[in-house]
């Protein structure tokens, strides 16, 4: 062979070799980029704008409320994790209820639920809230108000408790639904 044909095939295999390697090098760095771009379930929940994307009824306002709180009670949350989630959940409460639950003292609290939940090595496993059929609406004091129950189970010593609450929640000036307090379903008597 002649010495140009030797040096057209090596300069060829060189390029070819170069080219593969640098694909393979942005494929590589594609995907970690990708995997870097993946959100916690606690920055997809905080990621919500309330302002233009505020829960339109009754159940989509209490799914969001139980998003929060699965991220309190089963995420890894940092201090500042935890104080974001229960402003969050704050933007979610009625005025009354946030006048009777002043903010430091109540994400004090939460630090402390939350922080107790998982020394005790609890975990929330499921999350139900009521069919949007089965939301009691009722006009009080000219307010209008909807009753929703949610039920959750809890994890705790290989053991599963079931327990289930009922919401009351109050419509705003704005028309947006408001959590304006709940309690265990056994203690509400049936409407």
């Amino acid at each position: 062979m002649k010495k140009s044909t030797v040096r057209v095939a090596i300069v060829f295999v060189v390029l070819i070799v170069i080219v593969v390697g640098f694909y393979a090098y942005l494929s590589g760095k594609s995907r970690n980029t990708a995997d870097d771009a993946k959100m916690t379930q606690t920055e997809l929940v905080l990621s919500r704008d309330m302002q233009n994307d505020y829960p339109p009824t009754v159940k989509e306002v209490m799914k969001y409320y139980m998003d929060i709180q699965k991220c309190l009670y089963n995420e890894e949350c940092t201090d500042e994790d935890v104080e974001r989630l229960g402003l969050r959940a704050r933007e979610l409460y009625d005025g009354e209820l946030l006048e009777n639950n002043e903010e430091t003292m109540n994400l004090m609290q939460l630090k402390s639920e939350v922080a107790s939940f998982h020394s005790e090595e609890k975990k929330i496993i499921s999350v139900s809230v009521a069919s949007s059929v089965n939301v009691d609406t009722f006009t009080e004091d000219g307010y209008e108000f909807a009753r929703i129950q949610c039920s959750y189970t809890v994890l705790e010593n290989g053991q599963s408790n079931p327990t289930s609450a009922v919401y009351l929640l109050r419509r705003d000036e704005n028309r947006r639904w408001k959590i304006y307090g709940w309690d265990l379903a056994q203690n509400v008597d049936p409407q």
